[in-house]
């Protein structure tokens, strides 16, 4: 698992995530998600390179948003794939983990404009 953060002005950043999100991987993605979900106000996920994610990689996801939300801000997860999507709606997550499959979208999301 590889993560490369950009920031989006002071309130916001993107984190691109490139591997699996699985055990060994989500452990590398978990200090920087939890950072920045406890400093930015609003986190674009960047999941088009995730070839695969497990319980634990959801898990960092969702304190990461849940870390959001008291905060005030927002994550949403840009571009994953079919099969990253179906496992999240399996777990009934993309309520909290919102979907979108645009920059722009994203940006909008989490409350920037574009």
């Amino acid at each position: 698992m590889e993560t490369v953060t950009t920031e989006i002005g002071k309130a916001a950043a993107r984190v691109a995530l490139v591997g699996r999100l699985d055990m060994a991987g989500a452990e590398i993605a978990a200090v920087p998600l939890a950072t920045l979900a406890s400093t930015k106000q609003g986190l674009i996920i960047d999941m088009r390179e995730v070839s695969f994610i497990a319980s634990t990689g959801i898990r960092h996801l969702v304190l990461a948003a849940k870390t959001q939300l008291r905060r005030g801000g927002r994550i949403v997860l840009l571009n994953p794939n079919s099969q990253v999507v179906e496992v999240l709606r399996t777990a009934e997550l993309t309520t909290l983990l919102p979907i979108v499959h645009s920059e722009m979208d994203a940006i909008s999301a989490i409350g920037l404009t574009g």
